[in-house]
């Protein structure tokens, strides 16, 4: 669910006016198609962390050069621990510790994830850094409960994102 809600702020900020490029990892390709993002965005999607025929530097140099803010929603347990931890295993996570700028996360995960103290961890670790954490909210998730560990709508990321560029 929460890789619709991503396609949502995608096809917002580009009506909005932004030039958005999609990192996808593995995984959330089993979600969600990076055709979709493609189409929304007008932009090929990043999936590979090394790709000389498309940037000679590498996707997460070009990217992270080039990148104003970088918004990883949704942000899963194992990207927090990634991240926290200094892992580049994948694009996203390269590009994630090659960005200077403004990062925002908002998590998505499962409640009995989202209450584990590793995540918590994690998630006070990323604001020490300076990561700006949309909260997951309470409510239905793909695992079929209720509980925290909803990706936060669209409209509370975009605001985030608005706030963070007009700071």
């Amino acid at each position: 669910v929460a890789a619709y809600k991503s396609a949502t702020m995608a096809s917002r900020l580009v009506q909005a006016g932004a030039g958005v490029s999609v990192v996808m990892t593995e995984a959330a390709q089993e979600f969600i198609g990076a055709a979709t993002f493609a189409a929304i965005t007008g932009r090929a999607v990043t999936s590979k962390a090394i790709a000389p025929h498309e940037s000679p530097l590498g996707p997460h140099i070009d990217l992270a050069e080039r990148g104003e803010l970088l918004c990883i929603a949704p942000a899963t347990a194992n990207f927090l621990a990634k991240a926290t931890g200094g892992l580049a295993d994948d694009a996203l996570s390269t590009i994630y510790l090659a960005f200077t700028g403004p990062v925002i996360v908002a998590p998505a995960m499962n409640s009995d994830m989202w209450a584990k103290p590793a995540v918590e961890r994690n998630i006070s670790q990323l604001r020490q850094d300076g990561v700006e954490i949309v909260d997951p909210t309470e409510g239905w998730l793909s695992c079929r409960r209720t509980g925290p560990g909803r990706m936060a709508e669209p409209e509370t990321i975009l605001a985030a994102i608005e706030k963070r560029l007009n700071s």
